[in-house]
């Protein structure tokens, strides 16, 4: 019985071992707080997991909106400068 209680000890203690082995250094979890909020993960809550909570949803939509006027905006800048030179 003894021998039975030491070894789930053991399996134990391996087990939580191993759990506190993935760490994340501060950037890590930075960039991922970032990445989320540019997705709009942010405006899940507790109460509306997986979806976005209604409350947040115009919220979510305006900044994705922005995110892709954003790009839209620096794709045309960046084959901008190049077209001006080729005309030249």
């Amino acid at each position: 019985m003894k021998v039975l209680a030491i070894a789930l000890v053991a399996i134990a203690t391996i087990a939580s071992a191993n759990a506190f082995a993935q760490t994340k250094t501060r950037a890590e979890v930075y960039q991922e707080l970032i990445q989320a909020q540019k997705d709009g993960r942010d405006f899940v809550t507790d109460t509306s997991y997986p979806d976005v909570n209604p409350i947040f949803a115009h919220q979510l939509e305006q900044q994705q909106a922005r995110l892709a006027q954003r790009q839209s905006n620096n794709a045309v800048a960046s084959t901008t400068p190049a077209s001006a030179s080729e005309a030249n």
